[in-house]
């Protein structure tokens, strides 16, 4: 569906206010959202979400602290209290709660893990369970979390051109092991033909994608047998 300008205005307010941590400027805003009857589901991903993901911009370039970052956090949860209730049957699905499992960490020897803190928040959102390891996370923890939680997704993130390949040996050792778990990964060096080549399932490009691709793959194991 084309955006109106109208709509365009409203995702960049809703945009702004989650940057500026403004709780009742979002607030205000999905007022006028549901009064106006606007795409609700677009003005959660493309509004509250694409103002997170500027956020974790602004953090990852020092203009922007931790407190800032929860702060912005609350603005976004603020408004998605107020949306989500009206989605429409399909969106809810979309956006439902046990959804899936996920387990996600930073590849070992990479520290850096605001761009996975930020796609967590977002299969918080949408309803996962998820199963955070952190950061510079080796092989075996993989392993371990998997054996423990037999989760539906592994989510494997690296921003460093350094670690990513390392991504390539987690997967082969994860598949070998776990053949039945969809693995996604993402991160600054990665892109969807290293994913395919690596052997992972499905790629992330930010976190908004990485969520509508994790729910992908979560129906294709609905369709597949499960051991």
């Amino acid at each position: 569906m084309v955006k109106t300008p109208k709509e365009i205005e409203i995702l960049a307010w809703l945009q702004q206010a989650v940057i500026s941590f403004n709780v009742q400027e979002v607030e205000k805003i999905c007022q006028i959202v549901l009064e106006g009857q606007f795409d609700v589901y677009r003005c959660i991903f493309e509004g509250l979400v694409a103002g997170m993901e500027e956020v974790g911009r602004l953090y990852e370039i020092g203009e922007y602290f931790v407190p800032e970052m929860l702060l912005c956090a609350d603005a976004l949860y603020s408004g998605l209290e107020l949306l989500r209730p009206h989605l429409n049957v399909h969106e809810q699905e979309v956006l439902c709660k046990d959804k899936g499992q996920v387990i996600i960490g930073v590849v070992e020897g990479d520290i850096h893990d605001i761009g996975k803190n930020i796609v967590c928040m977002m299969f918080d959102i949408a309803g996962f369970t998820v199963w955070d390891l952190g950061r510079d996370v080796p092989l075996e923890h993989f392993i371990e979390a998997q054996e423990n939680h037999n989760a539906d997704i592994i989510c494997l993130s690296s921003m460093m051109s350094t670690t990513a390949p390392e991504i390539k040996h987690i997967i082969r050792k994860l598949k070998e092991r776990f053949p039945n778990v969809k693995i996604l990964i993402g991160g600054a060096p990665i892109n969807q033909a290293l994913a395919a080549r690596w052997g992972a399932d499905s790629f992330g490009k930010d976190a908004s994608h990485a969520v509508k691709e994790a729910i992908k793959l979560i129906r294709w194991l609905h369709q597949e047998p499960r051991e």
